[in-house]
């Protein structure tokens, strides 16, 4: 049957999606490794009908404030890892932390993505510093808030609930242990993966995260979405792994970036209702449009300029220059079809997301 049999497998696993069943395994596969523009195509257009029958046109803009670049752990990918002797240190005030907030929120973001390495001046003696911080930034914004800060007591984890913390961020990459090994050097798999656990018995959100292109399979990423699926996660995302300098993979071959765009329409035939970022952080405000038309339906990684702050897979792309703001992004949207939620609109959202949480607890 050649291309034309595939083609109508395709075309009947993309309306069974449609219609409520989701791929199965062989399914899944199949589509990961899809490379004809026009099935390709059909997949992005079932995406985005899924998206629009949850969502409408209605996209979440999340703004990013990495606010410490300092960070304990030897991650082999990141830019920041402890050892390398090239990527800019700092350590935002208070006072910047919470200016930059506040820029945000008058801009339009509807959810503040507050986001550091494992530093240790935290972690020693100055987590109340930062819990500090993050109720001011709660009283004076209103906004639900993300925290992203990597490994964390538990008791720390609590306190984030106690004083407003509506998410909690804390990306595996992989779901593949040996790989895990390799990429999260000395860290724990199930460490890692049981705070999430514990996220939402407090009554937080999750964030779960891929990075695509660091040797995983697409059984890897099968998985990924089975623990994914398993632990409940209500923002499933994936990242294109960026080479960064002074690092073990400087020079790994990233793959394609189709890879992505893939990974991001099955999640969300397989997670039609949950919310899948298009992260400005690894293309900047060029790689938007493609995400978007894959199926997501939340832009990540919006930061203000002229506030020294930092991405992460790409550290200063677009960001000086305005691009990665509201007034950067709309139009982009607008070309898509879709426009920005109303703050209103988000934070119904996550309280409907947490009174199902409760439900299901």
């Amino acid at each position: 049957m050649g291309n034309q049999g595939l083609q109508l497998d395709l075309e009947e696993i993309l309306a069974k999606a449609v219609n409520g069943l989701k791929p199965d395994r062989r399914e899944v596969l199949f589509i990961l490794n899809l490379v004809e523009r026009d099935a390709i195509e059909k997949l992005f257009q079932a995406a985005r009908a899924l998206r629009n029958h949850y969502f409408g046109s209605k996209v979440y803009l999340y703004g990013f404030i990495y606010f410490s670049t300092y960070c304990r752990n030897n991650c082999t990918f990141c830019y920041y890892r402890q050892s390398n002797k090239v990527s800019p240190r700092y350590r935002k005030t208070r006072k910047e932390i919470i200016e930059a907030a506040l820029k945000l929120t008058e801009s339009g973001i509807h959810l503040l993505d507050l986001t550091m390495g494992e530093d240790q001046y935290y972690r020693n003696v100055h987590f109340e510093e930062l819990i500090g911080t993050i109720f001011e930034i709660k009283e004076q914004t209103g906004l639900p808030l993300m925290i992203s800060p990597g490994v964390v007591p538990r008791d720390v984890l609590k306190e984030f609930k106690q004083i407003g913390v509506d998410w909690y961020a804390c990306y595996q990459e992989t779901h593949n242990r040996e790989l895990f090994k390799r990429i999260r050097l000395n860290q724990s798999y199930d460490e890692r993966l049981n705070l999430k656990y514990y996220a939402h018995e407090l009554g937080m959100l999750i964030e779960e995260g891929l990075l695509a292109g660091i040797g995983e399979s697409t059984e890897d990423l099968y998985h990924s979405f089975e623990v994914m699926d398993s632990i409940s996660a209500d923002q499933v995302r994936v990242m294109s792994f960026v080479p960064q300098k002074g690092t073990p993979l400087e020079k790994l071959q990233p793959i394609p970036r189709l890879r992505e765009m893939l990974v991001i329409a099955v999640m969300r035939l397989l997670f039609p209702d949950k919310l899948i970022p298009a992260s400005l952080d690894v293309d900047g405000i060029s790689g938007l449009k493609q995400r978007l038309n894959a199926g997501a339906n939340v832009v990540t990684s919006i930061i203000p300029p002229d506030r020294g702050l930092m991405g992460v897979s790409q550290s200063t792309l677009d960001i000086q220059e305005g691009g990665r703001s509201v007034d950067g992004i709309v139009p982009i949207l607008e070309e898509c079809g879709l426009t920005p939620a109303s703050p209103r609109d988000y934070a119904t959202w996550v309280e409907k997301q947490k009174t199902n949480l409760l439900k299901i607890m």
